[in-house]
């Protein structure tokens, strides 16, 4: 079980329309002291200049994915030290990038938990949140083959298909400690 007394980092992983900014959310909401950290959120920190991770140029959208991950580790860091349990939202389609971030949290055992429910599920999901939160990606099939081949074996993959949020989340702090840690 997930506690407060030990304030491991949890990254919860997925793809667009997974359901990570929501059990993230709720995951939090069920620890005594916990710190959500979005992505997607921080990205939003950027007013001018802003480039989407897979938008031109590439090379600056690569930078920008590269501060993200390092300002989400940073955060991870401080709130794990103040004694909160960090929960990272992000997209984290490689073993690559996992290692990145495993590298910039070498004092935290770390819980990585890919919310799989399906393509055509994060498709549908997409489909009905609110308009200002709708994420226009047609590259679901790469994207789940890629992560399934870089780290398909690495952490939980947890098919959330037939779960709502709420049972996601309670079963991601029951059993996260058991299944999730990234060795």
């Amino acid at each position: 079980m997930i506690t407060a007394e030990t304030p491991d980092c949890l990254i919860v992983s997925g793809m667009p329309g997974a359901g990570k900014s929501t059990v993230t959310r709720l995951v939090a909401e069920r620890l005594a002291r916990s710190a959500r950290l979005d992505g997607d959120e921080l990205n939003r920190m950027i007013v001018s200049g802003f480039v989407w991770a897979l938008g031109e140029p590439a090379d600056e959208a690569a930078r920008q994915v590269e501060l993200l991950h390092r300002n989400l580790c940073a955060l991870a860091n401080n709130f794990a030290d103040a004694g909160f349990t960090p929960l990272i939202d992000a997209v984290i389609p490689s073993r690559e990038k996992l290692d990145f971030f495993l590298d910039l949290l070498p004092a935290r055992q770390v819980l990585f938990v890919v919310l799989a429910p399906g393509i055509e599920v994060c498709q549908y999901r997409n489909t009905i949140r609110d308009p200002r939160e709708r994420f226009d990606f047609d590259g679901y099939e790469e994207l789940d083959a890629d992560m399934k081949r870089e780290l398909g074996d690495v952490g939980w993959w947890f098919d959330t298909a037939a779960l709502a949020p709420e049972e996601t989340a309670d079963r991601v702090v029951r059993e996260a400690r058991r299944r999730a840690l990234v060795i």
